[in-house]
C-alpha cells in the first residue's frame, strides 16, 4: 500500500474508517442521529491542495478507478481535508445499486475506466469530516463534525452530503429505508468521537434484511447451464479456531459475476480445504478448494443451529474487506 507521509492525504492513507456494530434501534432517539445505510464502497477521501486520493476500508489506494471524483478536491473549498464516505452508483435508479457499482470495482485500466464513467458514473456520499486544514477533528463529537461537513456545502454532479436526521424517529426512518429497498439505517451517537479502525457501539447499523460478509474457501463446479462455470461458492466466517464453514451460495449471480469470480478464484486453487470445521459430504464432494482471500457479500434468510446461512444469495465481491476481519454478525 502506498502512503503519502505529509498532509491530510497521508492521514487518509494511514487511517482506517470507524465501523458500526449490528444492533437494534437505540431506545433514546434524542441522543442519536440517523443516516441511511448506503449500498456502496466505503472510502476515505484525502484532499491536499487541489488533488484527491481515495483509500478503501483496507487501506488500498483506489484513486485511479474513479477519476470523475477528482474535482471534489476543489469543491471542498479547503486546502487540506479528510472525508469519510461511500462511493455509490445509481444505475439509472433514484437510489444506489451495489450491483451497478460492481461494474466499477476492480477496474483501473484507463481505457476501461473511461468507458465505464459514461455508462456507470459514480457519486461520493460524504458523511463525515476527520481533518480540515491541519486540524484533527477525531476527538470532536459527531454533531460538531457534522456541522463542519455541512458547512462545506458539497452538492455537485458527482458528490453529495446525504442528510443526517436528528429530529425523526428511528423506526420511521427504518421503514422509509425499507420502502426504497435500502439495507437499513445507521444510528450515530451525537456525542461520539471518531474511532479510526474500531467497531464501536457508538455507531449502530440496523438492517432490514440479513446481510453478511463471507470468505470464499472454495467452489463447486456447475452443471447443465453452468457447465464449465462456478455452480456455488463455499463460504465461511472467522471463528476462534480459524475459518468456520457457513454454507454455500449458488444464486444471485449474473453471467458477468460468474466470469469475474472464475478469473479471481482460478489462481487461488489449493489441494486441501481451508476450513477449520467439517464440511457436509454433499458439499465437499467435487469441491475445488481455494486460498481464503476473497470476500463476498451475501443476503440470507437466517442462521441455522449448525451455524450456516440458509437460502444465501450472492450480492457482490467486497475487495474492500479484509478476510481476516470477517466474523459472524448477529
Amino acid at each position: 500500500m502506498g502512503v503519502i507521509r505529509t498532509g491530510e492525504q497521508g492521514q487518509a492513507g494511514r487511517l482506517r474508517p470507524m465501523l458500526a456494530t449490528t444492533a437494534g434501534l437505540p431506545p433514546d432517539d434524542g441522543a442519536w442521529a440517523y443516516e441511511m445505510k448506503w449500498d456502496g464502497l466505503r472510502a476515505l477521501a484525502g484532499i491536499d491542495r487541489g488533488s484527491l486520493q481515495l483509500w478503501s476500508r483496507t487501506g488500498r489506494d483506489i484513486t485511479r478507478g474513479y477519476p470523475e471524483l477528482q474535482e471534489l478536491a476543489s469543491a471542498v473549498g479547503a486546502g487540506q481535508a479528510v472525508l469519510d464516505g461511500e462511493i455509490v452508483a445509481f444505475g439509472g435508479e433514484a437510489w444506489p445499486s451495489f450491483e451497478a457499482l460492481q461494474q466499477r470495482m476492480n477496474i483501473s485500466a484507463p481505457a476501461q475506466v473511461r468507458a465505464l464513467m459514461t455508462s456507470v458514473p459514480v457519486t461520493y456520499l460524504a458523511f463525515d469530516v476527520l481533518f480540515l486544514d491541519g486540524q484533527s477533528l477525531l476527538d470532536e463529537p459527531y454533531s460538531a463534525r457534522r456541522e463542519l461537513l455541512e458547512g462545506l456545502e458539497l452538492n455537485g454532479r458527482h458528490w453529495q452530503t446525504p442528510p443526517s436526521f436528528t429530529e425523526a424517529a428511528g423506526a420511521d426512518l427504518l421503514e422509509v429505508s425499507k420502502q426504497h429497498g435500502l439495507e437499513g439505517v445507521v444510528a450515530k451517537r451525537l456525542q461520539s468521537r471518531y474511532e479510526p479502525g474500531r467497531r464501536s457501539s457508538a455507531w449502530r447499523k440496523i438492517k432490514n434484511v440479513r446481510r453478511q460478509e463471507a470468505v470464499v474457501g472454495g467452489w463447486k463446479p456447475g452443471a447443465g447451464g453452468r457447465a464449465g462455470q462456478i455452480g456455488s461458492l463455499l463460504i465461511g466466517v472467522q471463528g476462534p479456531g480459524g475459518l468456520q464453514y457457513a454454507g454455500h451460495v449458488g444464486t444471485g449471480f449474473t453471467q458477468q459475476a460468474l466470469a469475474m469470480l472464475g478469473r479471481e478464484l482460478a489462481p487461488l486453487r489449493r489441494d486441501t480445504s481451508p476450513f477449520a470445521t467439517p464440511i457436509p459430504p454433499e458439499h465437499a464432494r467435487a469441491a475445488v478448494w481455494a486460498e481464503p482471500l476473497l470476500v463476498v457479500e451475501v443476503e440470507f434468510a437466517l442462521w441455522t443451529n449448525e451455524g450456516r446461512m440458509r437460502a444465501a444469495s450472492y450480492k457482490g465481491l467486497r475487495d474492500d474487506k479484509d478476510p481476516a476481519e470477517v466474523i459472524r454478525e448477529p
